[in-house]
């Protein structure tokens, strides 16, 4: 018996360890590249082999209270205030819309990220929609994130920008996804 429950306890923390290895975990430093408005952050993203799910977590600092539209953006570059970092992922020419009208949605819309009366935004986000492992063209990693000055309407704001962005204004702070 002490022979079996040896060799079970074994099977067990193998299969553990050949799953964490499967797993996608990255991260993204936000910052503000102008130094005005001093936004800046730590995000740490994490999707199980075996599930769809993508958890973003994280704080945010400098914001100013309120709403904030947050959004994965096309690309990982970041010169001209953020600007270089494109559009939001859309690889399947979606209007903006909010996280939970998937699959009408750009990938990259996370909606609204709330910052309390001290300026700090705590994220804990699960989104079905986004991935890390599919095939390159479709995943987030290597894009970018970015904090807006705004909140995102979600498409609901009833004119041409509306359904591009969300109104969400100005970019604050950006950062690139990076495996670990």
């Amino acid at each position: 018996m002490i022979l079996v429950l040896t060799l079970g306890v074994f099977v067990l923390t193998a299969t553990s360890i050949v799953q964490g290895q499967r797993d996608t975990r990255a991260y993204c430093h936000l910052y503000d590249p102008t130094n005005r408005n001093r936004v800046h952050g730590r995000l740490t993203l994490l999707q199980n082999y075996n599930t769809p799910l993508v958890q973003i977590k994280g704080q945010i600092y400098g914001l100013r209270p309120g709403l904030h539209g947050f959004h994965v953006h096309e690309r990982g570059t970041f010169g001209r205030n953020c600007s270089n970092a494109g559009p939001h992922f859309n690889p399947f020419n979606q209007n903006h819309a909010g996280p939970s009208d998937a699959p009408r949605r750009h990938v990259g819309d996370l909606g609204n990220i709330y910052a309390n009366n001290r300026g700090v935004a705590n994220l804990a986000i699960y989104d079905h929609f986004i991935r890390m492992q599919e095939k390159p063209e479709l995943s987030i990693l290597g894009r970018g994130i970015v904090v807006h000055a705004d909140p995102d309407d979600l498409g609901r704001g009833g004119n041409d920008e509306s359904l591009k962005t969300g109104n969400a204004g100005a970019r604050l702070a950006c950062c690139q996804i990076r495996t670990y």
